[in-house]
């Protein structure tokens, strides 16, 4: 089996896995590590062969531009404290006290190594989070931190990552070279993000054909990330800005076509890649095994050991960050949300699962250093690197879906029909008021008044039903069933129109690409 094959099989694993997992109860990010695992067992699967330094370049600009097609700029505005309190704070805590640790128990490992691991291990994985936390039915406001959270630790993670591997690599340390770099690295990936933000969202509209700006939006991430880092920024952040920027300044509210398009293609993307990066954090097990070289009991212990660290430095620290987050929300009148019980900490605790980047920076530590010496404790840190991912991303993976159940976690369903009815009560007030404009300036027949006037109700009532009493929704109901008719006999005369075409496309001096055309035309007419 060659490298190309095992890809392709890595890919259809990914789309496999989503529907199997649904069937399963079970996370599809921790199926496709397991069965990563289970080839690396095979072999006749060879050992994954990918340059480091491509890795984080390659899986992690399109996973974090998907991911925050999911979120907004004002969720973040208004989860600021939180966020800042695991995305920064504990990123720090948990690189010092894994330093320590580590220093302390793996023989001749040098604090700027120690410091190195400490870093990669930090920060829990974005993907891993919301792919699990999205699939179990969690509060929306834990599903909106751990997003937060995982977009943005591993621009601190990364920095401190880098700080460390410089030290060790030269031998040489100093805090204010350390502290320039990080704000340097934020604000040109910060300037990088906005100024391609503003360019792509111009070239956005001046495209105009829906392909052709998802085939941009493709590109965007990647052009965000390699041009922050070769301006010595933080490819994380700036693809973070552009994304977010982006998101708050969507071109057009009417492109419906464009947008659909746009989201599915991300989708698959998101799939796709997920499930690849998830299975190649199973496959590389044939490369930790070999660093071992036959210490694999001793490197074992201090593996357990820092996941012991990992898993109760984040327990320790969001205990009093979470009570310290009730406090200022109560003295404040502020749109934050914040776990409101022990159980919805305990389950953000465990929901602190590594993954994609840990792998890769795990990987990307130099072979050697300035002087030519081998990197110090190169092996031992990429195996215990290996022991904290899977523990955290199998263990706690698999059993956090078992975890929500005992602990009763779900999402406030009252609270989101809610926002959905007021969501559905202005959206029909909205095209009320736009025709009543319209009746000011154009004189209706009375008859097509009042259907357009049922109409604008109905936007509302298609949304969410319970903004109507029950006379009129049992009217409503009554007259939504003809519509349902109306609307299945339509489908099924555009289907026969859409065969004859498409049957059309095999005659003889039939023009493909006229065929094409016209279907297309008739699948744009269907859609709306």
């Amino acid at each position: 089996m060659d490298q190309l094959a095992l890809l392709l099989i890595l890919l259809l694993g990914a789309v496999v896995s989503v529907p199997l997992g649904d069937r399963l109860g079970l996370p599809a990010p921790v199926l496709m590590t397991l069965a990563g695992i289970g080839m690396a067992l095979l072999p006749f699967v060879p050992n994954v062969e990918i340059p480091p330094d491509y890795i984080l370049p390659l899986v992690l600009p399109p996973l974090l531009y998907a991911a925050v097609q999911r979120t907004s700029w004002r969720q973040f505005a208004a989860n600021r404290r939180p966020i800042f309190l695991l995305a920064v704070a504990l990123v720090f805590v948990t690189t010092a006290v894994v330093a320590a640790v580590a220093s302390a128990v793996v023989p001749g490992l040098p604090i700027a190594a120690a410091v190195a691991l400490g870093a990669l291990v930090a920060p829990p994985d974005p993907v891993a989070a919301t792919a699990v936390a999205g699939s179990l039915g969690l509060p929306r406001r834990l599903v909106s931190i751990l997003e937060g959270e995982g977009l943005f630790n591993d621009v601190t993670a990364i920095v401190l990552y880098h700080v460390a591997i410089a030290a060790a690599v030269s031998g040489t340390f100093s805090w204010p070279s350390a502290v320039g770099q990080l704000v340097l690295s934020a604000v040109v990936a910060v300037l990088v993000g906005l100024v391609l933000g503003w360019i792509t969202n111009k070239v956005m509209g001046l495209l105009g054909d829906a392909t052709l700006q998802t085939g941009l939006s493709l590109l965007v991430p990647f052009v965000s990330y390699v041009l922050a880092e070769e301006l010595l920024g933080s490819g994380v952040l700036a693809v973070l800005t552009t994304a977010l920027y982006l998101a708050e300044h969507a071109a057009d509210a009417d492109d419906v076509l464009g947008r659909i398009t746009g989201q599915t293609f991300w989708q698959i993307v998101d799939t796709l890649v997920t499930g690849a990066a998830f299975g190649l954090i199973g496959l590389e097990l044939h490369n930790v095994f070999g660093v071992a070289s036959g210490r694999e009991w001793e490197m074992a212990g201090w593996g357990a050991a820092i996941v012991g660290v990992v898993v109760g430095v984040r327990l320790l620290w969001l205990l009093p960050a979470t009570w310290l987050a009730k406090r200022l929300h109560k003295r404040r009148d502020i749109d934050e949300e914040i776990p409101t019980t022990w159980r919805e900490t305990v389950v953000m605790w465990w929901a602190g699962m590594r993954g994609v980047a840990s792998v890769a920076l795990a990987l990307a530590i130099p072979l050697t250093t300035d002087d030519g010496a081998p990197f110090p404790a190169r092996d031992e840190i990429v195996f215990i690197a290996f022991c904290v991912i899977m523990a955290t991303l199998v263990a706690q993976g698999l059993t956090l879906p078992l975890l929500v159940k005992k602990l009763g976690v779900r999402a406030d369903g009252d609270v989101e029909r809610e926002i959905e009815r007021d969501l559905a009560l202005r959206a029909a007030r909205a095209a009320k008021r736009r025709l009543k404009e319209i009746e000011e300036v154009e004189e209706l027949p009375e008859d097509v008044s009042e259907r357009l006037q049922r109409g604008a109700f109905d936007i509302g009532a298609r949304i969410s039903p319970d903004i109507i009493d029950d006379e009129r929704r049992e009217r409503y109901a009554k007259r939504a069933d003809r519509i349902k008719a109306v609307q299945r006999i339509q489908r099924e005369m555009m289907s026969a129109a859409r065969h004859e075409v498409l049957a059309a496309r095999s005659e003889p001096g039939a023009d493909p690409e006229v065929v094409d055309r016209v279907l297309h035309h008739l699948d744009v007419r269907s859609l709306r």
